[in-house]
């Protein structure tokens, strides 16, 4: 009698301890993919930072040809040449970040 009880109440234990088991096991699979998402976000983020910089750069460097006072065709030809070296610097920096 004794032991019947003894045998049921481990039983009772190997299948809560089995249940627990597969709740953990489910969990860490969620926060193992929690943990992937906000590493992915946050290069994502750090992406999107790198191209606000560089157009605030853009911007800049946009406003400084404005300002310049000289003729029409000077000021096209002064923007084309900053439009290539912006475009020569963004190579140098996805170059570097590889």
């Amino acid at each position: 009698m004794k032991r019947d009880r003894l045998n049921n109440e481990l039983q009772t234990l190997e299948r809560k301890i089995r249940l627990l088991m597969t709740e953990y096991s489910h969990e860490k699979k969620i926060n193992d993919d929690l943990k992937s998402q906000t590493h992915e976000l946050k290069n994502l983020l750090d992406l999107k930072e790198q191209q606000i910089l560089d157009f605030q750069n853009k911007i800049k460097i946009s406003t400084i040809v404005d300002s310049i006072s000289v003729g029409e065709s000077e000021a096209t030809e002064v923007k084309n040449k900053i439009d290539d070296y912006i475009k020569e610097i963004d190579k140098c920096i996805n170059q570097l970040s590889k």
